[in-house]
């Protein structure tokens, strides 16, 4: 039995379309991250599984019953939302049993699940201080913990970190695979960085404009993308694209006065003088090739442990992002041949859509 399932989901607001007819099945104990630019219904989305957005159209099932007209409160889900929204006025404890006093749970059993939750997140030393008295990361585990206590079917996660630095958020994100791990439930994350996405999932759905681009894991997203928006948006840095045209059973590239690449595999070629577009991932560069694009160094980005260029073909040509092995001698105008294997590149045709 799958631990969600929606066919044919839709949000209107009015003429507005928002949600656009979405199918999905999720299964229990699954790690599900829905990603996608500001605005493409992700959190709409979400709120309409919790039950904080009317369905408009289709139908939404949990563990196998249609809950398109159940509350919230009895849908057996718990949502995390991006704002901590703890109590000031209550201490740790007060906050995470709150909704279980409110519910008329025994002290004891109250006492129970909240003390089971903080030993789990780390929080018995914080129990009686006040949210003003914690971190932005502990505050964030009391929300967390709040949500562990209800002992829900499926969790809700809508962008929980994105009001946290960058080290508490690379921390919160082990400890939050952590308990998805030591829980063994369902989970929903909503981001717009996919490398939270990335790290996390067990599967990604990419969404666009109210719709579903690709469903799939971190890596057959990243190495098998359905179309442009997928593989623009999965990998960072982003994948360089250039324009392209097919003659005589090769690439031609406009951009870079006609040089000539030999086409990647592919079941059916490209009719001749077809307009295409080749993608080329930044680490694609590092690993070199026969294939070499003739390129100036603009910026040199130093990382420590790797190194991006940032290099552009002419003077007025197209900046691509090259991952470079050995990049620490490397400075801004600088001639580089950058060497790549175009039998690993990628290849979209004229709508956006992969050819393979």
């Amino acid at each position: 039995m799958t631990a969600l399932t929606l066919r044919g989901i839709a949000k209107s607001y009015g003429a507005v379309d928002v949600i656009k007819g979405v199918d999905l099945d999720i299964a229990p104990k699954e790690f599900v991250v829905f990603v996608g630019p500001s605005g493409c219904g992700k959190s709409t989305l979400l709120r309409m599984i919790a039950g904080l957005e009317e369905i408009t159209g289709g139908d939404l099932f949990i563990g196998g019953k249609r809950v398109n007209d159940t509350d919230a409160a009895h849908r057996g889900i718990a949502m995390v939302f991006q704002s901590y929204a703890l109590y000031p006025h209550m201490t740790v404890r007060e906050n995470m049993g709150f909704a279980l006093r409110f519910a008329g749970l025994p002290k004891d059993k109250i006492d129970a699940r909240v003390n089971a939750a903080a030993k789990t997140l780390g929080l018995e030393k914080l129990m009686d201080r006040r949210p003003k008295d914690l971190s932005g990361g502990q505050r964030q585990r009391v929300a967390i913990g709040r949500a562990i206590v209800r002992q829900p079917q499926v969790f809700l996660f809508d962008e929980p970190l994105s009001n946290l630095d960058a080290e508490l958020r690379v921390h919160m994100r082990i400890e939050i695979a952590r308990l998805h791990k030591e829980l063994a439930t369902t989970i929903i994350y909503v981001t717009h960085d996919q490398v939270e996405a990335m790290t996390l999932a067990d599967k990604i759905v990419v969404l666009r404009d109210g719709r579903i681009e690709q469903v799939g894991s971190p890596l057959t997203l990243y190495d098998d993308p359905d179309n442009l928006f997928v593989a623009g948006f999965i990998g960072s840095p982003k994948m360089n694209f250039l324009k392209a045209r097919i003659q005589d059973g090769r690439l031609v590239l406009p951009e870079f006065a006609g040089q000539s690449l030999p086409l990647p595999p592919l079941a059916t070629q490209p009719a001749n003088g077809a307009e295409v577009t080749l993608g080329l991932r930044p680490e694609l560069f590092r690993r070199g090739g026969a294939d070499a694009l003739d390129l100036v160094i603009e910026i040199v980005e130093q990382l420590g442990g790797e190194t991006f260029a940032y290099a552009r073909q002419g003077s007025g040509g197209q900046v691509l992002t090259l991952a470079v092995e050995e990049g620490r001698g490397l400075r801004p105008g600088q001639s580089l041949a950058a060497r790549f294997d175009a039998a690993r590149a990628l290849l979209f045709d004229a709508s956006g859509q992969r050819l393979r």
